[in-house]
């Protein structure tokens, strides 16, 4: 029985909202525990938060460029680029969205990827292998799903998350450091202190960790959203698996990508070997493209 793409989009919908509680929650939990075991109680996660939200800020206004820059892209041109620009203008016009500004990386291998902070302020770039390797069809489905990003406000909310994770990672050493600082400003209540000191570093070692794995998890599930939602504007699903199919079978890795921009692409841009194992997925960007393909194909 064919899966209906209304139930993916609010399937999807729906566990990311669960998992982003989720990492609100540990946030909360780690500001906490590290202003008890410091001593500093609540002030401490008060200036940490406020350093963080001046971080936030400048991600949320810059962020898309440096993305931009950190990826060597350029303007497209309409002329050369016909395709690229005739596909997401009309796209667009069907999704009710303004055209985005179209980026190019020259780079011959597949991959695409939406940034930006809202529908107004939005970039879709294409590598020039995917330009050229893919048909109009297959083109419309990858489009389609970056375009999807930036309806369902997945390029901001995955600016958020990053900004959630660093805010995480810094707190950690913060933390750390302020142990060399001079150690704990309350003693008071060794035993209980002591335990929560103890639970304070086992935090501030795990917690970077835990914070990366519930970003990949959030950026997993856009993915599946952005295929499903893609799939129900082009309303045809076979254009995106056929365009995945073969971005799957290109091997050539893309030189620009980083860890830090590799969640943004359509597909992991490392083609890294498939290990198979359950702990190596979890630090994947992207979920098994066999899978999306096979999800798709079940529309």
């Amino acid at each position: 029985m064919s899966m209906s793409i209304y139930s993916q989009v609010e399937g999807n919908k729906t566990k990311t909202y669960l998992i982003m509680a989720l990492f609100m929650g540990f946030i909360a939990l780690v500001a906490y525990i590290f202003g008890q075991a410091s001593g500093y109680g609540i002030s401490y996660a008060g200036i940490a938060l406020m350093i963080s939200g001046l971080l936030t800020l400048g991600s949320y206004y810059y962020g898309d460029r440096l993305v931009l820059a950190l990826s060597g892209a350029h303007p497209a041109d309409r002329n050369k680029d016909f395709d690229f620009y005739t596909v997401a203008e009309n796209l667009s016009i069907a999704a009710g969205l303004p055209t985005p500004k179209l980026y190019i990386i020259e780079d011959t291998a597949t991959n695409a990827f939406a940034t930006g902070r809202d529908p107004k302020h939005a970039v879709v770039c294409a590598t020039r292998g995917i330009l050229q390797k893919l048909d109009r069809a297959e083109l419309e489905g990858v489009i389609a799903h970056e375009l999807s990003h930036v309806k369902n406000y997945d390029i901001r909310l995955m600016a958020v998350v990053a900004v959630l994770v660093g805010m995480i990672a810094f707190l950690s050493d913060w933390f750390l450091r302020s142990l060399w600082w001079g150690g704990r400003k309350d003693r008071d209540n060794d035993k209980l202190g002591g335990m929560i000191f103890i639970v304070g570093i086992v935090l501030a070692l795990l917690s970077p960790v835990i914070a990366s794995l519930i970003q990949l998890a959030v950026s997993r599930r856009r993915e599946f959203l952005a295929d499903a939602s893609g799939a129900l504007l082009t309303r045809y699903p076979e254009g995106l698996a056929r365009a995945l199919e073969k971005i799957s079978k290109d091997k050539e890795v893309l030189e620009v990508a980083t860890n830090a921009t590799a969640h943004l692409y359509i597909a992991n841009p490392f083609k890294g070997k498939d290990f198979g194992a359950w702990f190596a997925g979890l630090f994947n960007t992207h979920p098994p493209i066999e899978e999306r393909i096979k999800i798709l194909r079940s529309m």
